[in-house]
């Protein structure tokens, strides 16, 4: 988790927008209230105050101009202040001096002409007294229950979240769980975190069953698995010393030897990756040159084809890494391309932070290119041969050791498969090509 992206910081980040929006929603309301008092109720009223003089004047001419302490009537342009008859309008209708804070109503009946003078600024500084102060009064209420709702928030999520860290700070290995228990919460439980305590403990219990069962399935397995391995392997071993077997009994124990050598890669491929620490596997910095020799000559000596082998060296290039992980996920990836090539040529080369595998098979189509790393997937050119997991494992190696790894095959072409590694150390060598047949 991020630092700014827990909860808390995101129902802050919930309670600052909406009392952004309330703030802004409210200055907006004052805004346009002011407009509508403006522009409808003081305008209305002065029209107003004009229509009623008119009406009264007709009747008689003695009838006075309004002249309050806000609204003044004029019949003589020169009686009004210098500061509108300079800037006297043309027409009748309503004009605004936002300089004197003055509104002029020009309203002509019958050839006479009258003049309304208002004065608002009297009327601006109470609208806004009035609006402000409710405004204020809003928003203070508003924001105390804000405010108030944040801390009921805060103090329900803050159990969850502490209970979260505390979760981080189990380890299994050692079997304590003291983190989880109830009496060290900073916090009052009530019960709902109670029932997520006892989930989370008991998850934990099953969890720790698991990791045992799996310990014990590894342990044995290492054993039972390898030792009838090795006692076939000892057999074939004496049986081929023996001079007096015909030549078809020969390839039949050749036959046995290669099935033996792929059962010994395919039982080490899977303790490995059923160990759950990496801390066993004796990371250090390996030459991938080395291993990726070694693992050619040993796929020589199990394969039948006369097929074409190419070792391109351009990079000399060393892996923080297991030697047996390396071993395991190349010799993978050569009796792979050696197994689906009948003719032609496979080639490996080293490249810079990159091995690249490519063979001259029978290639997969394009459709079946995501499919080709599930296990006991062939695609469309099945063989009689092989388990069908050993591009599986390698993909597995690939995603818990973060090797990046990318293939593309077309059919009646061939496969280039090329495995990444960001944390590599290599160095540009000149160009060595072996050639072995």
């Amino acid at each position: 988790m991020s630092k700014h992206n827990g909860l808390i910081d995101k129902i802050n980040r919930a309670f600052l927008l909406q009392g952004a929006l309330i703030s802004v929603a409210a200055l907006l309301s004052v805004y346009f209230a002011s407009i509508v008092l403006e522009e409808i109720l003081i305008k209305q009223a002065i029209k107003q105050e004009a229509e009623y003089f008119w009406r009264n004047y007709k009747q008689d001419q003695t009838f006075p101009l309004p002249r309050t302490l806000n609204l003044t009537g004029y019949f003589n342009v020169d009686e009004l202040p210098q500061s509108v008859q300079a800037r006297m309008p043309l027409e009748p209708g309503f004009y605004e001096y936002e300089d004197d804070e003055l509104v002029l109503l020009t309203s002509i009946e019958q050839g006479e002409t009258v003049y309304l003078l208002y004065n608002r600024g009297q009327v601006d500084t109470l609208a806004a007294y009035y609006g402000l102060f409710p405004l204020a009064l809003v928003l203070i209420v508003l924001y105390l229950s804000l405010w108030i709702t944040y801390r009921f928030s805060k103090s329900t999520i803050s159990p969850v979240i502490w209970l979260a860290r505390q979760l981080d700070k189990v380890d299994i290995a050692s079997h304590d769980i003291s983190p989880l228990r109830l009496e060290n919460f900073p916090y009052d439980v009530d019960d709902d975190i109670r029932v997520l305590t006892d989930a989370i403990a008991n998850l934990g219990e099953r969890l720790e069953a698991f990791i045992a069962r799996e310990h014990n399935f590894t342990r044995d397995a290492s054993h039972e698995l390898r030792s009838p391995l090795t006692v076939m392997s000892i057999a074939v071993d004496m049986l081929s010393a023996d001079d007096s077997l015909s030549e078809s009994a020969q390839t039949t124990l050749a036959r046995i030897r290669r099935a033996i050598a792929d059962m010994e890669e395919l039982t080490e491929a899977f303790l490995l990756l059923a160990r759950e620490s990496d801390q066993a596997l004796g990371i250090e910095l390996v030459s991938v040159n080395d291993v990726v020799a070694n693992e050619i000559d040993r796929a020589q000596l199990l394969n039948n084809k006369q097929l074409n082998i190419k070792f391109l060296q351009r990079h000399l290039l060393s892996v923080p890494a297991s030697e047996k992980v390396l071993a395991i996920l190349f010799g993978n990836l050569i009796r792979n391309a050696l197994l689906y090539t009948d003719q032609g040529s496979v080639e490996i080369s080293i490249e810079q932070n990159k091995v690249v595998v490519k063979d001259s098979g029978k290639g997969i189509s394009q459709k079946h290119v995501d499919d080709i790393f599930k296990p006991y997937f062939r695609g469309d050119n099945t063989m009689a041969n092989g388990h069908g997991v050993g591009l599986t494992i390698v993909k597995r190696l690939s995603d818990r050791f973060h090797w990046p790894i990318r293939i593309d095959s077309k059919p009646g072409v061939g496969t280039v498969i090329d495995v990444q590694f960001p944390e590599s150390v290599s160095s540009l060598i000149e160009s060595a090509a072996i050639s072995r047949t």
